[in-house]
């Protein structure tokens, strides 16, 4: 039990994961994409994914692989390389595969739900950003004289609850936003290729960074 989290601790750790995980950035910027371009079912699929990277990272940061990755420029390079290309490879997959104009979204056969989710897990999981985020904010809520590998658990498993829940949240009401936009033929097209668009954007942003 000594190894549990307080109350107070896991409050303090909820609000700033909250903000956190509302704040614009690369995952709820996709599942808002993919949630407009291609409705509910895809955009919450997607997002459930993206929540779900998030215990590949916490089980990174409890074992210390994450201060490994971090401490060596080589590994941290091939991974943002690897993370870049990979969101690169769906944004050019999205646009060719773009809807003609004139082609309503029922027309089309869509990425299956369970296939939107591996995309979303796989692109979360291999965002070094995201690991470096998770080796510094999770130790900041560990509590002196218990056991930090389990609170470290603990806290990422809170982390991937509440992502999971705003994410969900944010492909819904894309996804009603998207729904009005598709009956538009026209608009809905340039949905399509909107959100290849920014996922390449974010890949090569990725890339690019330092």
């Amino acid at each position: 039990m000594d190894a549990l989290l307080t109350l107070p601790q896991l409050s303090a750790f909820l609000v700033a994961a909250v903000l956190i995980t509302l704040a614009p950035g690369p995952d709820n910027l996709m599942v808002l994409s993919l949630g407009v371009a291609r409705g509910r079912e895809a955009g919450i699929a997607f997002g459930l994914g993206c929540a779900l990277g998030c215990l590949s990272h916490t089980a990174l940061a409890a074992l210390g692989i994450s201060a490994l990755i971090a401490a060596s420029a080589g590994a941290f390079a091939a991974l943002k390389l690897a993370g870049g290309l990979y969101l690169v490879w769906l944004g050019a997959q999205a646009i060719r595969n773009a809807r003609p104009f004139g082609t309503t979204a029922r027309e089309l056969p869509a990425d299956g739900a369970a296939k939107l989710f591996a995309k979303g897990l796989v692109a979360n999981a291999v965002n070094p950003k995201v690991i470096l985020f998770f080796l510094a904010f999770l130790p900041q809520f560990v509590a002196a004289g218990r056991s930090p590998g389990v609170q470290i658990v603990q806290l990422g498993l809170a982390f991937t609850l509440q992502a999971a829940l705003i994410f969900a949240a944010i492909g819904w009401f894309a996804g009603i936003i998207g729904q009005w936009l598709q009956r538009r033929p026209a608009i809905g097209a340039w949905l399509d290729r909107l959100a290849g668009g920014i996922f390449v954007l974010l890949g090569l942003r990725l890339i690019a960074a330092r």
